[in-house]
């Protein structure tokens, strides 16, 4: 009967019969321990080997069902994709209301295929909810046209701590909301009913500490307002064609905070005092960047790739751990003005945010010596890492300057691949440049 349904990989036989009399012995809640440790498609499979396992893996408390990979319209696999979809849901259709378990910790669903009805969807949801669901994380990729609309009961679970919602997904919030439990949102390339519809969600929140939302391409919004007094982590992707006037943050308790805004067009960014911030990743092709770089001057650790040149004024003195990428033209000058602010500083990487293979590293062509040493080349700095480092002379510079000046350098590391450099002649070059300090060791990978 299972295996019309559902075409399960058949169980290993030597697990079937060397190990089936022993393990069957244990008690019901090793079992459902043991069946954790395997993809769920595996434990249902074990339903075939004996009358004790027959109805074990409906105790499961965490559900993960789907395709392996979305496939193209037009690819080979297609038909065989669509087979295996229909078998899941009918499986789903059949199996799911008779899940035995009373607390469902999480169910996760990857659907690609447009098989997948929103009813059906909607059907599998709502049974979850019904088992106290703790955690739901939906990819759904079928047609951006005919996204689903997801049941309103989900928006007022009182036991979801954890929401993820991926793809082809229309967020459309009632009026009635409250998620009393929700702790982590994710929102992945989902489509926004109105411009209200995440601040309307947010505000059913009360104690949402860690929130992602990467908007979609090619669509658009009015103001982004993200206002969450209890939310400690946030992670903001606005892609380049995005339309979008501009974003509001007000998170006073934050303490991680990602922002990739790649977005041309011109926006508006209003970015409230973050006193409590400890670690920020910044990637931010906006000419305007006061706002954002104004508050999160209390951060200890920061990633960055600005298009615009850090104005003068601004202070790091909590700062100790610095990347800069140094894929821009102004990439020195942006350097050299995060290191004279940065008096603290203990530890800096330099690399290169947009292509793993790249050759070409033109960031540091404009860089000349400065006229002064940073204070915290003589006072902080430990550690230098440079990924991706060529061994153009305006790098190689770069680098003997830091070695020259750097009192405390413990470290100073060189990543480079070894077809872009070679790699002896760096050795020695680099090698035989004077030091600041005498523990400085110089490695190479």
């Amino acid at each position: 009967m299972f295996s019309s349904v559902l075409c399960l990989d058949s169980v290993d036989s030597t697990f079937g019969f060397v190990y089936m009399d022993r393990i069957s012995g244990l008690s019901d809640e090793l079992l459902l321990k043991i069946l954790l440790l395997v993809p769920t498609k595996v434990a249902v499979s074990t339903s075939i080997l004996s009358k004790r396992w027959e109805y074990l893996w409906m105790w499961l408390p965490k559900l993960k069902y789907g395709d392996k990979h979305c496939s193209e319209p037009e690819c080979e696999q297609c038909f065989l994709d669509t087979v295996q979809s229909l078998k899941l849901r009918c499986f789903l259709d059949r199996n799911l209301p008779l899940h035995r378990a009373p607390v469902i910790e999480s169910f996760r669903l990857k659907l690609c295929n447009p098989i997948f009805k929103p009813e059906n969807i909607n059907l599998w949801v709502s049974i979850a909810l019904s088992h106290s669901l703790r955690e739901l994380d939906i990819v759904y990729k079928s047609d951006p046209d005919k996204p689903i609309v997801l049941l309103s009961s989900l928006f007022t679970c009182k036991s979801l701590v954890v929401l993820k919602l991926d793809g082809d997904i229309l967020l459309d919030v009632p009026r009635m909301v409250s998620l009393s439990s929700l702790k982590t949102l994710k929102l992945v390339s989902v489509i926004y009913f109105s411009e209200e519809t995440l601040q309307r969600l947010l505000s059913s929140c009360p104690i949402l500490e860690d929130l992602a939302v990467d908007l979609r391409d090619d669509d658009t919004t009015g103001t982004l307002t993200v206002a969450v007094p209890s939310l400690q982590s946030l992670s903001l992707y606005i892609p380049r064609d995005y339309v979008i006037d501009g974003y509001v943050i007000d998170t006073p308790s934050l303490k991680y905070f990602k922002l990739m805004d790649h977005n041309y067009k011109s926006h508006d960014c209003l970015i409230e005092n973050m006193p409590f911030l400890v670690e920020a990743c910044v990637d931010c092709s906006r000419p305007d960047i006061d706002s954002l770089i104004g508050s999160i001057t209390s951060v200890k650790r920061l990633a960055i790739c600005l298009e615009t040149v850090l104005d003068e004024g601004f202070v790091f003195n909590q700062l100790e751990h610095l990347e800069v990428c140094v894929c821009k033209d102004e990439s020195p000058n942006q350097l050299f003005r995060l290191l004279k602010a940065s008096s603290n500083l203990q530890s800096l990487h330099l690399f290169h945010i947009e292509d793993d293979h790249v050759t070409n590293h033109h960031g540091m062509e404009d860089w000349n010596q400065p006229s002064s040493v940073p204070d915290c080349m003589l006072s902080s700095l430990q550690s230098l890492k440079w990924s991706l480092y060529t061994g153009e002379p305006k790098e190689r510079d770069f680098v003997v300057y830091f070695l020259k000046h750097a009192v405390h350098l413990q470290t100073a590391t060189i990543e480079s691949y070894q077809w872009d450099v070679p790699k002896l002649e760096m050795i020695k070059e680099l090698a035989l440049s004077s030091r600041a300090s005498t523990a400085c060791q110089l490695m190479f990978d």
